[in-house]
C-alpha cells in the first residue's frame, strides 16, 4: 500500500485525468472545480480497480474532496 500522501496525490491526478480538471487541491470539492457527475462512475471503477477495493456507492456520493476519497480508500484496504 502507497503511503498517505502518494495515495492522496494519485486520487488527484485520478480526478483530474477522468473529469479533465486541473489544480484540485486535497480539500476542494471536485464537483466545485468543474468535475461532472457523468464521469462519476469512471471515477468510481477506476479507486476500485487501482487500489483493489469495493467502495459501497453511499460512502462514495458523500466523498466530494480528494483528501475524502482518501480516507475512505484508507478505510477500506
Amino acid at each position: 500500500m502507497a503511503d498517505a500522501n502518494e495515495q492522496l496525490d494519485s486520487i488527484v491526478g485520478i480526478i483530474c485525468k477522468i473529469g479533465a480538471v486541473n489544480g484540485i487541491q486535497p480539500d476542494q470539492d471536485f464537483y466545485d472545480a468543474g468535475f461532472v457527475s457523468v464521469n462519476a462512475l469512471p471515477l468510481l471503477i477506476e479507486l476500485e480497480d487501482r487500489f483493489s477495493i469495493v467502495i459501497p456507492d453511499d460512502r462514495f456520493i458523500t466523498a466530494r474532496t480528494p483528501k475524502a476519497l482518501s480516507e475512505l480508500v484508507s478505510s477500506l484496504q
